[in-house]
């Protein structure tokens, strides 16, 4: 009898897809209902019976809180359905069927790599246009309803330096400290206590003392007052000195910005990352700006999370064994655990400095695609 399997096939997808659905829907309201649990909704009980916080606020900061665990579920849910939609194939013996008429079990992965792929992307589309906002929105409304008198800028000791490149009597280039801007205190509008150091081929040049500072938008410059400035000459001798009552200076805005209350991690979609990376910069503080290079490479690798699950979850369904619901759902919370285990040590490794930013974060990923494809291979073979 001839199978014509040009048919047999485009069928098959639409009935794979069909199957692996409901227990990816059934996943993700799963894995969600237990991270909102732990993560927020115990917090939220607490601050209602001790702090006093309104119910209708908590449901709000609850509702806010969801996208965040519903985008954490997203891979977790892509391995639960691939492992149990292809573990009931098996063990109902529709991959032995369907190998028998010249179906390869890696042609029967390809629509759980398919759907993969298409919650990969809409990971990341949640990861970049709707949870940064959520969290934000959720920390606010938090702490207006507490009434946080804790102000949206640094108050203190604001330091900001810029380095850039001198060429040395050899002809090589180094990089040294260019400027040093320091203010004492903040309020919000103005500067107080500042200080400037101005070098210039590695020697200072000018030191700028004033009593207050402002920013002024319409030129892009500071409004420095009740100030004085020293010029500093090649012999480290004061050449000149002059006192003002008002002086323009033509300094970056970037001291300003670094007074400005910064988003966590999770209030920030790669770009906002990538422009809190160029503000850390400015303060020279190397462990920070490890830390932040390898969020950012964290928020790119997370989305591709579901396509290692969907192809380790779809390797092991194909195996030829019995496996129900409960013992699809042990393995999936087994590797799931690993997989985090493992990402938390390379992260963690990462911000150290004993692996590159791009490697800390993609590790997990490369070597959970390498399992998958190994296992994938014995399947079939």
């Amino acid at each position: 009898m001839f199978i014509n399997k040009a048919k047999i096939i485009p069928i098959l997808d639409i009935y794979l897809i069909q199957q692996l659905i409901p227990p990816f829907l059934f996943g993700v309201g799963a894995f969600t209902s237990i991270g909102v649990s732990v993560g927020t909704v115990f917090e939220l009980v607490r601050r209602v019976a001790e702090s006093g916080l309104p119910l209708t606020v908590a449901a709000r900061v609850f509702l806010l809180s969801m996208p965040e665990f519903i985008v954490l579920a997203f891979p977790m849910a892509t391995l639960l359905a691939t492992l149990m939609t292809y573990s009931r194939l098996s063990s109902d013996s529709e991959i032995i069927a369907l190998r028998s008429v010249g179906i390869s079990i890696y042609r029967l992965v390809i629509p759980a790599l398919m759907m993969s792929l298409f919650i990969t992307g809409m990971t990341f589309a949640f990861n970049e246009l709707l949870v940064p906002t959520a969290n934000y929105e959720a920390r606010i409304t938090l702490e207006q309803a507490l009434e946080n008198d804790t102000p949206p800028f640094r108050e203190r000791n604001i330091l900001y330096t810029d380095y850039g490149n001198v060429e040395q009597p050899d002809g090589s280039e180094e990089e040294v400290l260019k400027r040093l801007f320091y203010a004492e205190q903040f309020d919000g509008e103005q500067m107080r206590q500042i200080t400037v150091i101005e070098r210039s081929r590695g020697a200072i040049s000018q030191i700028i003392n004033a009593q207050s500072a402002t920013w002024n938008p319409s030129i892009n410059k500071w409004d420095f007052y009740e100030g004085t400035s020293y010029i500093i000459g090649s012999d480290s001798s004061y050449n000149n000195v002059v006192r003002f009552e008002h002086k323009e200076l033509n300094l970056p805005r970037t001291p300003l910005d670094l007074t400005q209350e910064s988003r966590d991690y999770g209030e920030m979609n790669i770009a906002q990352s990538l422009e809190q990376l160029e503000l850390v910069k400015a303060t020279s503080d190397e462990e920070e700006v490890q830390k932040l290079k390898v969020r950012i490479q964290q928020k790119g690798s997370l989305p591709f999370v579901c396509l290692v699950f969907g192809l380790v979850g779809a390797a092991l369904g194909t195996s030829p064994k019995n496996t129900g619901r409960a013992t699809s759902f042990g393995i999936s919370v087994l590797i799931i655990f690993g997989y985090y285990l493992l990402s938390f040590i390379t992260g963690a490794m990462g911000q150290l400095g004993f692996l590159s930013p791009f490697m800390s974060a993609w590790i997990p990923n490369f070597l959970g695609l390498g399992i998958g494809g190994w296992l994938l291979f014995r399947a079939a073979n």
